[in-house]
């Protein structure tokens, strides 16, 4: 993001996996320990069967199964790059390491603006997308009278 004063570009060639699949992201300067940033963005629909169980079990489960899965399927390119998974659950829960790493791209942000309300600015943006994406979800899901 160039307002955090980190140049990034979005789905970066070079780093596609096996499959053609590349990173939603790439930083163009080392974000930790000399490497570049690449993330990988995943909304969980929480009603998917294949998430039901998970979900059943605790809060945010579901978004740490997910973000599991991301990790394993960019193991490849973790010598050269930091990768960062966010897995964001569709009706709230974040991962762990997503949350920490938002907080951190909160700070610079903050760092950047001088406006420490950064970080929450950042958090409300998600909130304010998660909504739009179940508005348009679940719109669909509704039957309209005429179809009856």
């Amino acid at each position: 993001m160039v307002s955090a004063g980190i140049p990034c570009t979005k789905e970066p060639l070079g780093l596609s996996r096996s499959d053609g699949k590349w990173p939603d992201g790439l930083s163009l300067v080392p974000w930790e320990a000399g490497k570049p940033l690449t993330w990988d963005v995943t909304v969980i629909c929480l009603l998917a069967d294949s998430y039901v169980a998970a979900a059943a079990r605790e809060a945010g489960s579901a978004a740490e199964e997910a973000a599991t899965r991301k990790t394993a399927k960019y193991s490849n390119i973790q010598a050269h790059h930091i990768f960062q998974p966010v897995a964001v659950e569709s009706l709230g829960p974040i991962n762990a390491l997503g949350h920490i790493f938002l907080s951190k791209l909160g700070r610079k942000l903050a760092d950047q603006s001088g406006d420490d309300r950064e970080i929450s600015f950042l958090f409300q943006q998600l909130s304010v997308l998660i909504q739009r994406y179940n508005a348009i979800l679940l719109h669909d899901c509704f039957v309209k009278e005429e179809e009856e």
